[in-house]
């Protein structure tokens, strides 16, 4: 029974990261000529917050206390806005690939926390791991220059490096409340905490969306619909399933079929251009999570 629920959590990770990365490609069309950044995050976790509570409807009761649900409303309020704040930010001002490569350094920061916070037990190994990862990463935002597919590489590539460390904050949280709520407790209370914090930063920026102007856009109005439905409501939808039967760590592990996606998708629509200092930055990343984690799972062995 077990096996299958971890072989179902596996299938539901690759379901929700293939959406993942095909989402970095559709918001770098978005982003910033139809709709703003920040106009963004308020979309989607707005539309993501109303969808979980019309789903919960039609779901079995699940208890939970006051307290938990405070703890998940400010989870959302903080991880999950902050989260899509800084990748959105960052995915208008760099690359898809590139944003996709500090999506693969969640491993790395999840490991990190889980040493400041939980005394997980730290080798040289495992510090090898993360200098070298710390390496690609900062390899990657040293060297990537400005052109027509990045406005600002270098400002967008530290957005998007934060956008890592606030989700690899949302993994370990969320990994551990979901041991005492259930998972559309979870959504449902998280995201209307991402909601609340949408809707009062966008009410000192203002709602930029071009989209929404007359004639009707059908193709960007698609393409948002993709986003909002797919890779926002049932990516989300299946993390928590992952979350509750595997590793955090491997649920971040997952975070490379991200780069894969989102490399082979902005190969064919033209949104990247690969260089030697992106696949160097990709090798580096790859090999440290293989330090962190895989290598050391070996040792134990």
């Amino acid at each position: 029974m077990v096996k299958n629920k971890i072989r179902e959590a596996n299938i539901y990770m690759i379901i929700s990261k293939t959406f993942s990365g095909l989402n970095m490609n559709a918001l770098k069309y978005l982003l910033p000529l139809w709709i703003s950044p920040l106009t963004g995050v308020t979309l989607r976790c707005t539309f993501a917050a109303l969808a979980f509570w019309i789903i919960g409807l039609f779901t079995q009761p699940e208890t939970s206390t006051r307290r938990e649900k405070i703890l998940l409303f400010l989870l959302g309020a903080l991880g999950i806005y902050g989260f899509m704040f800084f990748y959105l930010l960052g995915l208008s001002k760099t690359t898809p690939v590139s944003s996709s490569i500090f999506s693969s350094l969640q491993p790395i920061w999840v490991f990190i926390l889980s040493v400041i916070f939980f005394k997980e037990t730290i080798t040289k190994m495992k510090i090898t791991g993360i200098l070298i990862g710390l390496g690609g990463a900062l390899l990657c935002i040293l060297t990537q220059k400005n052109d027509d597919l990045a406005s600002d590489a270098f400002t967008g590539n530290l957005l998007c490096l934060l956008s890592s460390m606030a989700y690899a904050i949302y993994l370990i949280a969320s990994n551990r409340i979901l041991k005492h709520v259930g998972v559309m407790t979870m959504l449902r209370y998280t995201f209307s905490g991402a909601a609340f914090s949408a809707i009062i930063v966008s009410g000192f920026t203002g709602f930029e969306a071009t989209l929404f102007t007359f004639p009707i856009h059908w193709k960007p109005m698609a393409v948002l619909a993709f986003v909002l439905i797919f890779p926002t409501v049932i990516s989300y939808l299946l993390i928590p399933v992952g979350l509750k039967y595997l590793k955090t760590t491997l649920v971040a592990i997952y975070g490379y079929l991200i780069l894969i996606v989102a490399a082979i998708t902005s190969l064919a629509l033209g949104q990247d251009r690969f260089s030697w200092s992106q696949l160097i930055a990709v090798l580096l990343i790859c090999s440290s999570v293989y330090f962190v984690e895989i290598a050391e799972s070996k040792e134990k062995s």
